[in-house]
C-alpha cells in the first residue's frame, strides 16, 4: 500500500506558478535508485524564485520545490549506498528537472548523493546547504587564482549581500582563514551581526549600488566575493586592485553587467564565474571536506534558524525581498 507524505509542490495555472503544502504518495516519486527519508531541506534564494514562481526554475509541472535535501537511505539498488545511511544532496538540477528537497521523501539517483561528512550533523548540513557550498567554491576559486590570506598590505576582501545565506558563510569562512573581510549590506540592524561572524569593516550597500563613478575607480579590494550582480559587482570590478580577483555567483541584483573592459586589460583582474548545480563530484566532495573543517560551526550555528515546512512559501517571499539573514533549515517533518 502507497504510504503518504507532505512536500511543497509547484503548480502552474494560466501561466501563475504557486508553490503549496501538498500531500503525496510513493506513486508520485519520481526515477532514480535510491529513496531518501528526508529529514531537512534548506532555503535558498533559488527556492524563493521557484515556490514564489518569479523566477521560471522548474521546466515542468507539478514540481516539488527545495535544491538541497538530507536524510537516510530507506532504499538502494546502489552498491554505493546502503540502508540507514545518511545522505545529502545539492543541486544537479533538483526543483528544476527533478523533484526536489521540501519533501519527507524523495527518490534520486546515486551519483547525485554524497554521504554525510564526518563531524557535521543533519541540521548543519542543511544549514550549510547550497548556499554554504557556493560559498566554498568562491573561497576555493579566489585560491585558485592566488588570492589567499597573506596578500599585499592586508588588503581587505569583499563580500556582497554579506548578510544573506552565501554572504554570512563566505564572511566566516574566510575569517576563519585569516583574510581581512568587510562586508557589504543594505541592512544597518545586521552589522553587528556581520562583525560576529568576522567582518573587520562595513560597507553600505548604497556605496556600490549605484555603479561605478567611473571605469577605474580607486583601488579598495584585494579581491571580492559577489552575490549581488549588476550594478554592484560592476562598482566591485572597477575597485579591484592589481591583479586581484572576484568570484561571482549570484544575481540579486539583476542578472546583467554594465561594467567596463578597462579593469581586466589595465589592472589584470580576473573575474571568475562560480557555478554549485552540476559541480564535478570530485571538486564537490573537497568542497564539502573543507567546509567541514574550515567553517566554524559556532558561526554556523549562529546565523541558522529553523523552520516547519509549511512555512516555505511565506519564508520564500521573504527571501526575495531581503528579510531573511543567515541560513533558514526547513525541517520538513515539523
Amino acid at each position: 500500500m502507497s504510504e503518504t507524505f507532505r512536500a511543497i509542490v509547484a503548480t502552474e495555472t494560466d501561466g501563475t506558478v504557486t508553490g503549496r503544502l501538498t500531500t503525496l504518495s510513493d506513486t508520485d516519486l519520481p526515477k532514480g535508485d535510491v529513496v531518501v527519508d528526508v529529514a531537512y531541506s534548506s532555503l535558498n534564494y533559488k527556492d524563493g524564485l521557484s515556490v514564489t514562481g518569479r523566477g521560471r526554475v522548474a521546466r515542468r509541472f507539478p514540481m516539488v520545490c527545495g535544491v538541497d535535501l538530507v536524510g537516510s537511505v530507506r532504499q538502494s539498488d546502489s552498491p554505493e549506498f546502503k540502508e540507514g545511511q545518511s545522505v545529502l544532496v545539492t543541486g544537479y538540477g533538483l526543483s528544476e528537472t527533478h523533484p526536489g528537497g521540501f519533501t519527507q521523501r524523495q527518490r534520486l539517483r546515486s551519483e547525485w548523493l554524497v554521504a554525510l561528512p564526518s563531524g557535521l550533523s543533519p541540521v548543519q548540513a542543511m544549514a550549510i546547504g547550497t548556499a554554504g557550498f557556493t560559498s566554498m567554491l568562491c573561497v576555493m576559486a579566489l585560491e585558485d587564482v592566488g588570492i589567499g590570506p597573506d596578500g599585499p598590505g592586508g588588503s581587505e576582501i569583499l563580500v556582497t549581500g554579506a548578510a544573506g545565506g552565501v554572504g554570512s558563510v563566505a564572511v566566516a569562512i574566510l575569517a576563519h582563514l585569516g583574510y581581512t573581510v568587510a562586508a557589504s549590506s543594505g541592512r544597518p540592524e545586521t552589522y553587528d551581526y556581520l562583525r560576529s561572524l568576522g567582518a573587520k569593516s562595513i560597507v553600505a550597500r548604497s556605496e556600490l549600488s549605484g555603479g561605478p563613478s567611473r571605469p577605474l575607480d580607486t583601488q579598495r579590494w584585494r579581491g571580492a566575493i559577489d552575490t549581488v550582480g549588476s550594478a554592484t559587482l560592476a562598482s566591485v570590478l572597477s575597485q579591484i586592485s592589481y591583479g586581484g580577483a572576484v568570484a561571482a555567483c549570484g544575481l540579486a541584483g539583476g542578472n546583467d553587467l554594465p561594467a567596463s573592459v578597462l579593469p581586466f586589460i589595465l589592472r589584470a583582474i580576473k573575474l571568475v564565474g562560480v557555478e554549485s548545480v552540476q559541480t564535478p563530484m570530485a571538486q564537490r566532495l573537497l568542497a564539502w571536506e573543507r567546509l567541514s573543517g574550515d567553517l566554524p560551526l559556532e558561526s554556523l550555528e549562529a546565523m541558522t534558524t529553523i523552520e516547519p515546512l509549511g512555512r516555505v512559501p511565506e519564508l520564500a517571499a521573504d527571501i526575495l525581498a531581503g528579510r531573511t539573514r543567515g541560513r533558514v533549515v526547513i525541517d520538513v517533518n515539523a
